[in-house]
């Protein structure tokens, strides 16, 4: 079903928009992409200087999520091609269901230049300039310290899945990449969360609910893996900015 929900837009965006090229990254690209749960991450490059059709493009993605209700998961950057070479550009963004402006992140380019997929045209390293480690390094730190962190004073938004999954990941993703300079997948960023001390069983949950197990969710449960999983956050941001 994800392959028909790709190769759907892949013939039906060209019809919208000038795409010169559609890349795939993020878990579609490192091999770790649950159907179902994980997003279908895609970038596609366009001709010319403007921004493509919006209306447009917001009636294509609302018709597949309408069609193929896994394309709910489909997540799309529209970069023109000449601003590529700019970091800090905005790109419509598809994200959600709906458009966001927004730059590609440090993180996704160097995603796409040392293993993205070319769904379409030129492969990513053929168009996109390789991200230097200091850059991403600093995304990393700008990120946890000016978005993680913030977020761990909100108790109750880590009662849903989604902060408990994500908070624990982002943090032992980040510390591998501002430790080793490399980029690594949710799954093996689960190994990395017991080498760092995360509680066993948070890490159980996160791993039963992410690869298949049950997503049951008692509700003590609930509320006390909410602790546990912002508590290391915090804890590990600080451990982490410091360290690294």
């Amino acid at each position: 079903m994800t392959q028909a929900v790709l190769e759907r837009f892949r013939s039906e965006v060209g019809r919208v928009a000038p795409v010169v090229a559609l890349w795939a990254h993020g878990s579609l690209a490192a091999g770790d992409y649950q159907a179902g749960r994980s997003d279908m991450d895609l970038v596609a490059v366009t001709d010319g200087d403007g921004d493509p059709p919006r209306s447009a493009l917001r009636d294509l993605h609302r018709q597949l999520a309408r069609e193929l209700p896994l394309a709910r998961h489909l997540h799309c950057a529209y970069v023109p091609e000449p601003r590529l070479a700019d970091p800090a550009a905005r790109h419509l963004t598809w994200t959600e269901g709906r458009f966001v402006d927004r730059p590609l992140s440090a993180v996704t380019r160097r995603e796409l230049h040392a293993g993205g997929l070319a769904l379409a045209g030129p492969a990513p390293a053929d168009l996109l300039a390789p991200v230097p480690d200091a850059e991403l390094a600093e995304y990393v730190r700008t990120d946890l310290t000016g978005f993680w962190l913030p977020a761990t004073g909100h108790p109750t938004w880590w009662l849903s899945d989604i902060w408990v999954d994500l908070g624990p990941l982002t943090v032992a993703r980040a510390t591998v990449t501002l430790r080793d300079g490399r980029l690594v997948t949710k799954r093996e960023a689960l190994a990395v969360l017991a080498e760092l001390g995360a509680p066993a069983r948070l890490v159980d949950d996160i791993t039963r609910r992410r690869y298949g197990g049950s997503g049951r969710v008692w509700p003590l449960w609930r509320i006390r893996r909410a602790r546990l999983a912002r508590t290391f956050t915090r804890a590990q941001i600080l451990r982490t900015v410091r360290e690294n």
